[in-house]
Protein backbone atom coordinates (compact mmCIF):
# COMPACT_ATOMS: atom_id res chain seq x y z
CA UNK A 1 0.00 0.00 0.00
CA UNK A 2 1.63 3.68 -1.27
CA UNK A 3 1.29 6.65 0.72
CA UNK A 4 -2.44 7.90 -0.99
CA UNK A 5 -3.76 4.66 -0.14
CA UNK A 6 -3.07 4.50 3.62
CA UNK A 7 -4.23 8.33 3.84
CA UNK A 8 -7.66 7.11 2.60
CA UNK A 9 -7.62 3.68 4.71
CA UNK A 10 -6.99 6.47 7.71
CA UNK A 11 -9.95 8.51 6.43
CA UNK A 12 -11.78 6.11 5.79
CA UNK A 13 -11.42 4.56 9.84
CA UNK A 14 -12.24 8.11 10.58
CA UNK A 15 -15.69 8.26 9.15
CA UNK A 16 -16.08 5.11 10.83
CA UNK A 17 -14.71 6.68 14.35
CA UNK A 18 -17.20 9.50 13.63
CA UNK A 19 -20.54 7.35 12.68
CA UNK A 20 -19.80 5.10 15.68
CA UNK A 21 -18.83 7.66 18.45
CA UNK A 22 -20.26 11.15 17.65
CA UNK A 23 -23.25 10.94 19.43
CA UNK A 24 -21.21 9.72 22.95
CA UNK A 25 -19.09 12.82 21.99
CA UNK A 26 -22.39 15.31 22.47
CA UNK A 27 -23.18 13.35 25.79
CA UNK A 28 -20.10 13.94 27.18
CA UNK A 29 -20.41 17.71 26.68
CA UNK A 30 -18.06 17.66 23.24
CA UNK A 31 -19.31 18.73 19.49
CA UNK A 32 -20.50 15.95 17.48
CA UNK A 33 -17.65 17.59 14.74
CA UNK A 34 -15.18 17.24 16.71
CA UNK A 35 -15.32 13.15 16.49
CA UNK A 36 -14.90 13.80 13.17
CA UNK A 37 -11.18 15.72 12.74
CA UNK A 38 -7.98 13.13 12.52
CA UNK A 39 -6.10 13.03 15.49
CA UNK A 40 -8.04 15.69 17.44
CA UNK A 41 -10.79 13.46 17.80
CA UNK A 42 -7.97 11.01 19.62
CA UNK A 43 -7.41 14.09 21.59
CA UNK A 44 -10.76 14.38 23.30
CA UNK A 45 -11.40 11.01 23.27
CA UNK A 46 -8.35 10.66 25.29
CA UNK A 47 -9.88 13.25 27.60
CA UNK A 48 -13.90 11.81 27.51
CA UNK A 49 -12.32 8.73 29.22
CA UNK A 50 -9.99 10.52 31.32
CA UNK A 51 -6.68 9.24 30.00
CA UNK A 52 -3.43 10.94 29.26
CA UNK A 53 -3.81 12.84 25.64
CA UNK A 54 -0.47 11.06 24.76
CA UNK A 55 -1.61 7.93 24.14
CA UNK A 56 -2.90 9.32 21.00
CA UNK A 57 0.72 8.72 19.69
CA UNK A 58 0.34 4.89 20.49
CA UNK A 59 -2.40 4.83 18.20
CA UNK A 60 -0.82 5.92 15.38
CA UNK A 61 2.57 3.21 16.14
CA UNK A 62 2.13 -0.13 13.84
CA UNK A 63 1.61 -3.16 15.77
CA UNK A 64 1.42 -0.91 19.53
CA UNK A 65 -1.64 0.09 18.05
CA UNK A 66 -2.94 -3.44 17.88
CA UNK A 67 -2.75 -3.30 21.51
CA UNK A 68 -3.74 -0.35 22.26
CA UNK A 69 -7.55 -0.22 19.96
CA UNK A 70 -8.70 -2.84 22.35
CA UNK A 71 -7.69 -1.13 25.43
CA UNK A 72 -9.12 1.78 24.52
CA UNK A 73 -12.77 0.37 23.08
CA UNK A 74 -13.26 -0.79 26.57
CA UNK A 75 -12.31 2.47 28.63
CA UNK A 76 -14.65 3.76 25.86
CA UNK A 77 -17.63 2.00 26.75
CA UNK A 78 -16.88 2.19 30.39
CA UNK A 79 -17.38 6.15 30.13
CA UNK A 80 -20.56 5.31 29.31
CA UNK A 81 -21.31 2.96 32.13
CA UNK A 82 -21.01 -0.41 30.48
CA UNK A 83 -18.74 -2.06 32.87
CA UNK A 84 -19.81 -5.67 33.07
CA UNK A 85 -17.65 -8.45 31.45
CA UNK A 86 -20.05 -9.83 28.84
CA UNK A 87 -19.68 -5.99 27.82
CA UNK A 88 -16.28 -5.94 27.35
CA UNK A 89 -16.22 -8.97 25.79
CA UNK A 90 -18.78 -7.59 23.54
CA UNK A 91 -16.63 -4.46 22.95
CA UNK A 92 -13.71 -6.55 22.02
CA UNK A 93 -15.06 -9.83 20.02
CA UNK A 94 -16.87 -7.36 17.82
CA UNK A 95 -13.54 -5.48 17.06
CA UNK A 96 -15.08 -2.20 18.53
CA UNK A 97 -18.66 -2.11 16.52
CA UNK A 98 -20.25 -2.84 20.07
CA UNK A 99 -20.12 0.87 20.53
CA UNK A 100 -22.33 1.52 17.88
CA UNK A 101 -25.11 -0.35 19.65
CA UNK A 102 -24.30 2.26 22.44
CA UNK A 103 -24.23 5.21 20.87
CA UNK A 104 -27.22 4.55 18.49
CA UNK A 105 -29.64 2.54 20.93
CA UNK A 106 -28.94 2.90 24.45
CA UNK A 107 -29.52 6.05 26.68
CA UNK A 108 -26.07 6.16 28.19
CA UNK A 109 -24.72 8.86 30.45
CA UNK A 110 -20.92 10.34 30.26
CA UNK A 111 -19.26 9.32 33.80
CA UNK A 112 -16.69 12.51 34.44
CA UNK A 113 -14.71 11.28 37.33
CA UNK A 114 -14.90 7.81 36.38
CA UNK A 115 -12.24 6.04 39.08
CA UNK A 116 -9.92 4.50 36.69
CA UNK A 117 -8.41 1.86 39.45
CA UNK A 118 -9.47 -1.35 38.59
CA UNK A 119 -12.40 -2.70 40.39
CA UNK A 120 -10.97 -6.64 41.29
CA UNK A 121 -8.02 -8.30 41.81
CA UNK A 122 -7.84 -10.16 38.36
CA UNK A 123 -8.84 -6.67 36.60
CA UNK A 124 -5.80 -4.76 38.33
CA UNK A 125 -3.89 -7.94 37.07
CA UNK A 126 -5.00 -7.81 33.76
CA UNK A 127 -4.41 -3.93 33.07
CA UNK A 128 -0.49 -4.36 34.59
CA UNK A 129 0.04 -7.43 32.43
CA UNK A 130 -1.85 -5.07 29.56
CA UNK A 131 0.23 -2.25 29.80
CA UNK A 132 3.21 -4.30 30.77
CA UNK A 133 3.16 -6.03 26.97
CA UNK A 134 2.73 -2.94 25.66
CA UNK A 135 5.77 -1.15 26.86
CA UNK A 136 7.33 -4.76 25.99
CA UNK A 137 6.48 -4.78 22.65
CA UNK A 138 7.56 -0.61 22.01
CA UNK A 139 11.26 -1.39 23.42
CA UNK A 140 10.96 -4.80 21.54
CA UNK A 141 10.07 -3.21 18.08
CA UNK A 142 11.58 -0.04 18.05
CA UNK A 143 14.78 -0.01 20.07
CA UNK A 144 16.48 -3.50 21.48
CA UNK A 145 15.34 -6.78 20.07
CA UNK A 146 16.81 -9.69 22.09
CA UNK A 147 18.34 -12.72 19.80
CA UNK A 148 20.22 -15.96 19.83
CA UNK A 149 22.90 -17.28 17.46
CA UNK A 150 21.62 -20.59 15.92
CA UNK A 151 24.23 -21.35 13.54
CA UNK A 152 27.83 -21.54 13.39
CA UNK A 153 28.53 -19.05 10.53
CA UNK A 154 29.87 -16.48 12.65
CA UNK A 155 31.98 -18.91 14.85
CA UNK A 156 34.48 -17.70 16.40
CA UNK A 157 33.54 -14.23 16.70
CA UNK A 158 30.00 -14.87 17.73
CA UNK A 159 29.39 -18.33 19.51
CA UNK A 160 26.48 -20.88 18.77
CA UNK A 161 24.70 -19.84 22.33
CA UNK A 162 25.62 -16.21 22.55
CA UNK A 163 22.47 -14.39 23.80
CA UNK A 164 22.64 -10.71 21.51
CA UNK A 165 20.51 -7.99 22.04
CA UNK A 166 20.33 -6.21 19.01
CA UNK A 167 20.41 -2.31 18.81
CA UNK A 168 17.82 -0.81 16.18
CA UNK A 169 18.39 2.89 16.84
CA UNK A 170 21.97 2.76 15.93
CA UNK A 171 20.85 2.20 11.96
CA UNK A 172 17.33 3.59 13.09
CA UNK A 173 14.61 1.31 13.92
CA UNK A 174 12.79 -0.17 10.56
CA UNK A 175 8.73 0.45 10.93
CA UNK A 176 6.83 -2.88 10.83
CA UNK A 177 5.42 -3.41 7.43
CA UNK A 178 3.26 -6.42 8.35
CA UNK A 179 0.48 -4.39 10.11
CA UNK A 180 -1.27 -7.39 11.47
CA UNK A 181 0.66 -9.21 13.66
CA UNK A 182 1.23 -10.50 17.04
CA UNK A 183 3.68 -8.34 19.29
CA UNK A 184 7.21 -9.78 20.48
CA UNK A 185 7.23 -12.74 18.34
CA UNK A 186 8.63 -12.91 14.74
CA UNK A 187 7.49 -15.08 12.21
CA UNK A 188 5.83 -17.96 14.28
CA UNK A 189 3.91 -18.22 16.68
CA UNK A 190 5.28 -20.42 20.20
CA UNK A 191 3.76 -23.65 21.15
CA UNK A 192 0.89 -23.63 18.37
CA UNK A 193 4.06 -22.68 15.59
CA UNK A 194 1.64 -21.28 13.13
CA UNK A 195 2.18 -17.71 11.46
CA UNK A 196 2.20 -15.11 13.53
CA UNK A 197 1.15 -12.44 10.94
CA UNK A 198 -1.79 -11.76 8.43
CA UNK A 199 -0.73 -11.93 4.76
CA UNK A 200 -2.00 -13.91 1.77
CA UNK A 201 1.97 -15.10 1.58
CA UNK A 202 1.27 -18.40 0.04
CA UNK A 203 -0.59 -16.85 -2.94
CA UNK A 204 0.51 -16.06 -6.25
CA UNK A 205 -1.38 -12.97 -5.89
CA UNK A 206 1.34 -11.52 -3.09
CA UNK A 207 1.24 -7.91 -4.40
CA UNK A 208 -2.60 -7.71 -4.80
CA UNK A 209 -4.37 -9.59 -2.07
CA UNK A 210 -6.37 -7.14 0.14
CA UNK A 211 -4.52 -8.47 3.41
CA UNK A 212 -1.07 -7.55 1.80
CA UNK A 213 -2.49 -3.81 0.93
CA UNK A 214 -2.02 -3.45 4.14
CA UNK A 215 1.15 -3.62 4.06
CA UNK A 216 2.74 -0.42 4.85
CA UNK A 217 5.45 0.75 3.06
CA UNK A 218 9.46 0.67 3.66
CA UNK A 219 10.19 3.28 6.49
CA UNK A 220 13.08 3.93 8.73
CA UNK A 221 13.59 6.11 11.79
CA UNK A 222 16.29 8.48 12.16
CA UNK A 223 19.57 6.66 12.98
CA UNK A 224 22.89 7.61 14.04
CA UNK A 225 25.16 5.52 11.58
CA UNK A 226 24.85 3.56 8.86
CA UNK A 227 26.54 -0.15 8.00
CA UNK A 228 29.70 -0.36 7.55
CA UNK A 229 32.35 -2.79 6.37
CA UNK A 230 33.68 -5.13 9.31
CA UNK A 231 30.46 -4.32 11.03
CA UNK A 232 28.04 -7.13 12.73
CA UNK A 233 24.64 -6.68 11.49
CA UNK A 234 21.07 -8.57 11.75
CA UNK A 235 18.84 -8.25 8.95
CA UNK A 236 16.07 -10.31 7.28
CA UNK A 237 17.07 -13.17 5.05
CA UNK A 238 16.79 -12.11 1.84
CA UNK A 239 16.43 -15.59 0.06
CA UNK A 240 13.83 -16.87 2.90
CA UNK A 241 10.99 -18.92 1.97
CA UNK A 242 10.56 -21.10 4.63
CA UNK A 243 7.70 -21.05 6.82
CA UNK A 244 9.56 -21.79 10.26
CA UNK A 245 13.00 -21.60 10.58
CA UNK A 246 14.69 -25.03 10.81
CA UNK A 247 11.78 -26.74 9.22
CA UNK A 248 12.02 -28.67 5.97
CA UNK A 249 8.79 -27.71 4.32
CA UNK A 250 7.12 -26.06 1.22
CA UNK A 251 8.54 -22.45 0.47
CA UNK A 252 6.18 -19.44 1.20
CA UNK A 253 6.23 -15.75 -0.18
CA UNK A 254 6.69 -14.06 3.34
CA UNK A 255 7.12 -10.42 3.95
CA UNK A 256 9.98 -8.53 3.82
CA UNK A 257 10.03 -7.81 8.00
CA UNK A 258 8.46 -10.92 8.88
CA UNK A 259 11.74 -12.69 6.59
CA UNK A 260 13.66 -15.12 9.20
CA UNK A 261 16.51 -13.05 11.01
CA UNK A 262 20.17 -13.44 9.53
CA UNK A 263 23.25 -12.27 11.78
CA UNK A 264 26.80 -11.95 9.65
CA UNK A 265 29.52 -9.84 9.05
CA UNK A 266 29.50 -6.81 6.74
CA UNK A 267 32.05 -6.69 4.14
CA UNK A 268 30.92 -4.74 1.63
CA UNK A 269 28.63 -1.21 1.35
CA UNK A 270 26.96 0.28 -1.82
CA UNK A 271 29.49 1.83 -4.41
CA UNK A 272 31.75 -0.47 -3.40
CA UNK A 273 33.55 -3.29 -6.06
CA UNK A 274 34.05 -6.54 -4.14
CA UNK A 275 36.12 -9.78 -5.01
CA UNK A 276 37.16 -12.64 -3.24
CA UNK A 277 40.25 -14.22 -3.78
CA UNK A 278 41.66 -17.27 -1.99
CA UNK A 279 39.46 -16.69 0.51
CA UNK A 280 40.30 -13.19 1.07
CA UNK A 281 37.85 -10.25 0.99
CA UNK A 282 39.69 -7.40 -1.08
CA UNK A 283 37.09 -4.08 -1.75
CA UNK A 284 38.53 -1.39 -4.60
CA UNK A 285 41.32 -4.02 -5.04
CA UNK A 286 42.74 -3.55 -1.87
CA UNK A 287 42.69 -5.92 0.82
CA UNK A 288 39.50 -5.48 3.47
CA UNK A 289 41.36 -5.74 7.05
CA UNK A 290 39.20 -7.22 9.41
CA UNK A 291 38.05 -6.03 12.97
CA UNK A 292 40.67 -7.97 15.40
CA UNK A 293 37.79 -9.26 17.44
CA UNK A 294 36.89 -11.19 13.83
CA UNK A 295 37.80 -15.13 14.16
CA UNK A 296 37.81 -15.95 10.70
CA UNK A 297 37.39 -19.71 10.05
CA UNK A 298 38.80 -21.75 7.17
CA UNK A 299 38.56 -25.45 6.47
CA UNK A 300 42.22 -26.46 6.70
CA UNK A 301 44.26 -29.70 5.43
CA UNK A 302 46.11 -31.27 7.97
CA UNK A 303 48.58 -33.64 7.20
CA UNK A 304 51.04 -36.22 9.03
CA UNK A 305 52.92 -39.43 8.24
CA UNK A 306 51.87 -40.68 11.70
CA UNK A 307 48.49 -39.78 11.65
CA UNK A 308 46.52 -37.03 12.91
CA UNK A 309 44.55 -37.46 16.25
CA UNK A 310 41.20 -36.46 17.21
CA UNK A 311 42.81 -35.27 20.56
CA UNK A 312 45.31 -33.03 18.65
CA UNK A 313 42.46 -31.21 16.80
CA UNK A 314 40.22 -30.81 20.02
CA UNK A 315 42.83 -29.42 21.84
CA UNK A 316 42.94 -26.47 20.03
CA UNK A 317 39.81 -26.38 19.54
CA UNK A 318 38.73 -27.00 16.00
CA UNK A 319 35.33 -28.11 14.61
CA UNK A 320 33.42 -29.72 11.74
CA UNK A 321 36.15 -33.01 11.13
CA UNK A 322 34.71 -36.08 10.77
CA UNK A 323 35.79 -39.82 13.08
CA UNK A 324 35.74 -42.91 12.15
CA UNK A 325 35.58 -46.04 14.79
CA UNK A 326 36.13 -49.64 13.99
CA UNK A 327 34.22 -52.09 16.13
CA UNK A 328 35.80 -55.18 17.41
CA UNK A 329 31.93 -56.58 15.95
CA UNK A 330 28.70 -55.01 15.77
CA UNK A 331 25.36 -56.78 16.28
CA UNK A 332 22.09 -55.72 14.57
CA UNK A 333 20.77 -54.21 17.58
CA UNK A 334 23.96 -52.18 18.56
CA UNK A 335 23.55 -50.91 14.65
CA UNK A 336 19.87 -49.84 14.83
CA UNK A 337 20.71 -48.06 18.78
CA UNK A 338 23.58 -46.27 17.11
CA UNK A 339 21.35 -45.07 14.00
CA UNK A 340 18.37 -43.59 16.28
CA UNK A 341 21.33 -41.66 17.91
CA UNK A 342 22.47 -40.24 14.62
CA UNK A 343 25.84 -41.93 14.25
CA UNK A 344 26.64 -43.54 10.55
CA UNK A 345 27.24 -46.96 10.36
CA UNK A 346 28.69 -48.68 7.63
CA UNK A 347 31.35 -50.45 6.02
CA UNK A 348 34.92 -48.58 5.06
CA UNK A 349 36.93 -49.45 2.00
CA UNK A 350 37.89 -53.00 2.86
CA UNK A 351 34.59 -53.80 3.95
CA UNK A 352 34.94 -54.23 7.40
CA UNK A 353 31.68 -52.49 9.91
CA UNK A 354 32.77 -48.70 10.85
CA UNK A 355 31.43 -46.20 12.72
CA UNK A 356 31.43 -42.27 11.36
CA UNK A 357 31.17 -39.57 13.84
CA UNK A 358 31.26 -35.35 14.12
CA UNK A 359 33.79 -33.93 16.30
CA UNK A 360 31.98 -35.08 19.70
CA UNK A 361 32.71 -38.80 18.93
CA UNK A 362 30.30 -41.37 20.21
CA UNK A 363 28.84 -40.39 23.87
CA UNK A 364 31.00 -42.54 26.21
CA UNK A 365 27.75 -43.43 28.19
CA UNK A 366 26.57 -45.18 24.75
CA UNK A 367 29.64 -46.52 24.40
CA UNK A 368 29.17 -48.38 28.08
CA UNK A 369 25.65 -49.01 27.61
CA UNK A 370 26.03 -50.84 24.18
CA UNK A 371 29.37 -52.84 25.43
CA UNK A 372 31.10 -51.93 22.59
CA UNK A 373 34.72 -52.57 21.86
CA UNK A 374 36.20 -49.46 19.59
CA UNK A 375 39.31 -48.45 18.17
CA UNK A 376 39.77 -44.67 16.35
CA UNK A 377 41.20 -44.19 13.31
CA UNK A 378 44.29 -41.70 13.37
CA UNK A 379 44.21 -41.29 9.20
CA UNK A 380 47.16 -39.82 7.81
CA UNK A 381 45.38 -36.54 6.28
CA UNK A 382 41.93 -34.83 7.81
CA UNK A 383 39.76 -31.67 6.98
CA UNK A 384 39.27 -29.58 9.60
CA UNK A 385 37.66 -25.68 10.47
CA UNK A 386 40.63 -23.84 12.02
CA UNK A 387 40.77 -19.95 12.90
CA UNK A 388 43.77 -19.21 11.83
CA UNK A 389 45.11 -18.89 15.38
CA UNK A 390 44.62 -22.56 16.07
CA UNK A 391 46.28 -24.01 12.88
CA UNK A 392 49.65 -22.04 13.67
CA UNK A 393 49.34 -23.71 17.31
CA UNK A 394 48.85 -27.44 15.32
CA UNK A 395 51.79 -26.11 13.15
CA UNK A 396 53.76 -26.09 15.84
CA UNK A 397 53.48 -30.04 16.86
CA UNK A 398 56.28 -31.60 15.64
CA UNK A 399 54.34 -34.95 14.87
CA UNK A 400 52.37 -32.34 12.11
CA UNK A 401 53.87 -32.15 8.68
CA UNK A 402 51.04 -29.24 7.07
CA UNK A 403 48.60 -27.54 7.60
CA UNK A 404 46.86 -25.38 4.73
CA UNK A 405 43.83 -23.57 3.94
CA UNK A 406 41.68 -25.92 1.95
CA UNK A 407 40.53 -23.47 -1.41
CA UNK A 408 38.72 -23.67 -4.37
CA UNK A 409 40.35 -22.69 -7.39
CA UNK A 410 39.72 -19.77 -9.38
CA UNK A 411 37.91 -20.53 -12.27
CA UNK A 412 36.36 -23.54 -10.04
CA UNK A 413 32.18 -24.23 -10.42
CA UNK A 414 31.33 -24.19 -6.75
CA UNK A 415 28.12 -25.16 -5.85
CA UNK A 416 24.91 -22.72 -5.52
CA UNK A 417 26.67 -19.69 -6.03
CA UNK A 418 25.77 -16.25 -6.55
CA UNK A 419 24.75 -15.67 -9.20
CA UNK A 420 23.84 -19.27 -10.06
CA UNK A 421 24.59 -18.48 -13.80
CA UNK A 422 27.10 -20.52 -16.31
CA UNK A 423 28.29 -17.59 -17.12
CA UNK A 424 29.66 -16.84 -13.87
CA UNK A 425 32.41 -19.88 -12.61
CA UNK A 426 32.92 -18.73 -9.18
CA UNK A 427 33.14 -20.37 -5.96
CA UNK A 428 33.34 -19.31 -2.02
CA UNK A 429 37.18 -19.22 -2.33
CA UNK A 430 37.05 -16.96 -5.27
CA UNK A 431 34.49 -14.39 -6.27
CA UNK A 432 33.79 -11.24 -8.31
CA UNK A 433 34.89 -8.77 -9.28
CA UNK A 434 30.58 -7.61 -8.46
CA UNK A 435 29.85 -4.48 -7.94
CA UNK A 436 27.65 -3.54 -5.04
CA UNK A 437 24.99 -1.08 -6.04
CA UNK A 438 23.96 2.19 -4.53
CA UNK A 439 20.86 4.26 -4.57
CA UNK A 440 20.66 6.75 -7.67
CA UNK A 441 23.43 4.82 -9.73
CA UNK A 442 22.98 3.39 -13.11
CA UNK A 443 24.68 0.36 -14.42
CA UNK A 444 24.30 -1.40 -17.82
CA UNK A 445 21.93 -4.14 -18.45
CA UNK A 446 22.86 -6.82 -21.03
CA UNK A 447 22.36 -10.47 -21.43
CA UNK A 448 25.68 -10.52 -19.49
CA UNK A 449 25.06 -8.71 -16.38
CA UNK A 450 21.13 -9.43 -16.27
CA UNK A 451 22.16 -12.38 -13.85
CA UNK A 452 23.63 -10.46 -11.46
CA UNK A 453 20.67 -7.84 -11.04
CA UNK A 454 17.75 -9.59 -12.01
CA UNK A 455 16.80 -9.86 -8.71
CA UNK A 456 17.36 -6.74 -7.30
CA UNK A 457 15.26 -5.13 -10.48
CA UNK A 458 12.46 -8.01 -10.45
CA UNK A 459 12.00 -9.05 -6.33
CA UNK A 460 13.40 -6.20 -4.38
CA UNK A 461 12.56 -3.28 -6.56
CA UNK A 462 9.41 -4.61 -7.88
CA UNK A 463 9.62 -4.82 -11.67
CA UNK A 464 8.82 -7.00 -14.66
CA UNK A 465 12.22 -8.34 -16.64
CA UNK A 466 11.89 -10.27 -19.54
CA UNK A 467 14.19 -11.05 -22.32
CA UNK A 468 13.39 -11.47 -26.32
CA UNK A 469 16.31 -13.16 -28.30
CA UNK A 470 18.86 -10.27 -27.08
CA UNK A 471 16.74 -7.69 -25.38
CA UNK A 472 16.13 -6.94 -22.17
CA UNK A 473 12.88 -5.29 -21.19
CA UNK A 474 12.32 -4.14 -17.97
CA UNK A 475 8.29 -3.43 -18.04
CA UNK A 476 7.72 -4.29 -21.29
CA UNK A 477 10.31 -1.58 -22.93
CA UNK A 478 13.54 -2.67 -24.01
CA UNK A 479 16.33 -1.46 -21.61
CA UNK A 480 20.28 -1.43 -21.74
CA UNK A 481 20.73 -0.06 -18.23
CA UNK A 482 19.20 0.48 -14.94
CA UNK A 483 19.08 2.68 -12.23
CA UNK A 484 18.79 1.43 -8.27
CA UNK A 485 16.29 2.74 -5.88
CA UNK A 486 17.82 1.76 -2.52
CA UNK A 487 21.30 0.49 -1.21
CA UNK A 488 22.97 -3.15 -1.33
CA UNK A 489 25.07 -4.75 1.05
CA UNK A 490 27.36 -7.60 0.76
CA UNK A 491 27.06 -9.96 4.16
CA UNK A 492 29.63 -12.59 4.75
CA UNK A 493 29.87 -14.95 8.08
CA UNK A 494 33.78 -15.07 9.37
CA UNK A 495 33.32 -19.08 9.50
CA UNK A 496 33.98 -18.71 5.52
CA UNK A 497 33.39 -22.73 4.54
CA UNK A 498 30.25 -23.18 7.09
CA UNK A 499 28.41 -20.28 6.09
CA UNK A 500 24.83 -19.90 3.68
CA UNK A 501 25.80 -15.90 3.23
CA UNK A 502 25.77 -13.26 -0.01
CA UNK A 503 28.02 -15.78 -1.47
CA UNK A 504 24.94 -17.11 -2.65
CA UNK A 505 22.07 -15.36 -2.26
CA UNK A 506 23.71 -12.20 -3.23
CA UNK A 507 23.08 -8.64 -2.04
CA UNK A 508 21.30 -7.95 0.71
CA UNK A 509 18.91 -4.84 0.41
CA UNK A 510 19.00 -1.40 2.41
CA UNK A 511 15.30 -2.26 3.00
CA UNK A 512 16.26 -5.44 4.76
CA UNK A 513 18.64 -4.66 7.22
CA UNK A 514 17.36 -4.79 10.87
CA UNK A 515 19.85 -3.86 13.35
CA UNK A 516 23.29 -3.87 15.23
CA UNK A 517 24.49 -6.49 17.63
CA UNK A 518 26.18 -4.54 20.50
CA UNK A 519 25.77 -6.39 23.98
CA UNK A 520 26.32 -10.63 24.72
CA UNK A 521 24.34 -10.84 28.08
CA UNK A 522 23.69 -14.95 28.11
CA UNK A 523 25.99 -17.47 26.51
CA UNK A 524 26.05 -21.50 26.87
CA UNK A 525 27.91 -24.19 25.64
CA UNK A 526 25.40 -26.79 23.77
CA UNK A 527 22.67 -24.75 22.79
CA UNK A 528 21.34 -26.37 19.43
CA UNK A 529 21.16 -29.64 22.25
CA UNK A 530 18.19 -27.85 24.00
CA UNK A 531 18.25 -25.14 26.95
CA UNK A 532 19.44 -27.65 30.14
CA UNK A 533 20.01 -27.17 33.86
CA UNK A 534 23.26 -28.21 33.37
CA UNK A 535 24.04 -26.21 30.66
CA UNK A 536 27.48 -25.10 30.75
CA UNK A 537 27.96 -21.32 30.80
CA UNK A 538 30.66 -19.11 29.07
CA UNK A 539 31.62 -16.78 31.75
CA UNK A 540 33.96 -15.45 29.78
CA UNK A 541 31.58 -14.32 27.25
CA UNK A 542 28.84 -13.19 29.97
CA UNK A 543 28.09 -9.32 29.94
CA UNK A 544 31.07 -8.43 26.68
CA UNK A 545 30.06 -5.86 23.92
CA UNK A 546 29.93 -7.42 20.61
CA UNK A 547 31.97 -4.38 18.96
CA UNK A 548 35.35 -2.65 19.70
CA UNK A 549 39.09 -3.59 19.74
CA UNK A 550 40.95 -5.74 21.91
CA UNK A 551 39.48 -9.33 23.48
CA UNK A 552 35.81 -9.16 24.93
CA UNK A 553 35.97 -7.89 28.58
CA UNK A 554 33.10 -9.56 30.72
CA UNK A 555 31.56 -7.09 32.84
CA UNK A 556 29.37 -9.56 34.83
CA UNK A 557 31.29 -8.83 37.98
CA UNK A 558 30.43 -5.15 38.21
CA UNK A 559 27.09 -5.49 37.01
CA UNK A 560 26.68 -8.30 40.13
CA UNK A 561 28.68 -5.43 42.92
CA UNK A 562 26.36 -2.68 41.62
CA UNK A 563 23.23 -5.24 42.05
CA UNK A 564 24.40 -5.78 45.55
CA UNK A 565 25.09 -2.25 46.29
CA UNK A 566 21.82 -1.41 45.65
CA UNK A 567 19.96 -3.82 47.38
CA UNK A 568 22.15 -2.99 50.55
CA UNK A 569 21.59 0.43 49.67
CA UNK A 570 17.96 -0.08 49.29
CA UNK A 571 17.62 -2.16 52.48
CA UNK A 572 19.49 0.98 55.05
CA UNK A 573 16.85 3.20 53.21
CA UNK A 574 13.79 1.29 54.11
CA UNK A 575 15.19 0.70 57.63
CA UNK A 576 15.53 4.35 58.56
CA UNK A 577 12.45 5.18 56.74
CA UNK A 578 10.32 2.54 59.19
CA UNK A 579 12.69 3.91 62.53
CA UNK A 580 11.70 7.52 61.58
Amino acid sequence: MNGTQWIIFILIIQVIHFLGTWKLYVKAGRKAWEAAIPIYNGIVLMQIINRPKWWVVLLFIPIINLLMFPVVWVETIRSFGQNKLWQTWAVILTLGFYIYVVNYSMDVEHIKDRSLKPRTGLGEWVSSIVFAVVAATLVHTYFIQPYVIPTGSLERTLRVGDFLFVSKFHFGARVPMTTLAAPMVHDTLPLVKSRSYVADVEKDTYKTSILNKLQLPYMRLPGFERPEKNDIVVFSWPADTVRQFFVAEKGVRKPIDKKSNYVKRCVGTPGDSLEVRNGIVFINGKELILSDRAKVMYDHLISSSKGVSSRLLADVGATDFSRKYVPANLTDQQISVLRYNGYGVGADSSGKPAIYTDEKGINPDLIRELRLSLKEETPKNRIANLTLEMAAEIRKNSSIDSVKINLEGKGERGSNIFPQDGRYAWNNDNLGPIYLPEEGKTVKITLATLPLYKKIIRDYEGNEVSVNGNQVSINGKPSDSYTFKQDYYWMMGDNRDHSEDSRTWGYVPANHIVGKPVFIWMSMDNFPDGIRFNEKLRWDRIFTTVGGDGEPVSYFRYFLILLVGWFVFDFIRKRRKSQA
